[in-house]
């Protein structure tokens, strides 16, 4: 199951050690309640190996800010700590999963 991610424990997410994988979204927003199965999915077939996290932009405005989020679904890629890559949009799962392996695999 896809990790809950707030204004509050981003931070520790982000530091965990993991690739991260946050998908910022809203209750309101078609595209991203059409995603959630995929985001679902790969928390399973990740679990162990990074993090997948969802983020309420309206419920968190802080992250959503920090890191300019105007369109929902965006999904941010993070390694180390450092975003390496952003995915803005519905997209198929496998381009999901090509960028995420990009992460656990470096």
């Amino acid at each position: 199951m896809a990790v809950e991610i707030t204004d509050s424990n981003f931070e520790s997410m982000l530091n965990s050690g993991k690739p991260l994988m946050v998908d910022f979204w809203a209750q309101w927003c078609g595209p991203c309640l059409a995603m959630a199965p995929v985001i679902e999915e790969m928390a399973k077939e990740f679990d162990g190996k990074a993090i997948i996290g969802k983020l309420d932009v309206d419920s968190n405005p802080q992250v959503s800010q920090q890191f300019g989020i105007r369109n929902i679904p965006s999904i941010l890629f993070f390694n180390n700590g450092v975003l390496v890559d952003k995915q803005v949009g519905a997209v198929p799962k496998n381009m999901l999963v090509k960028k995420l392996n990009a992460q656990v695999e470096a």
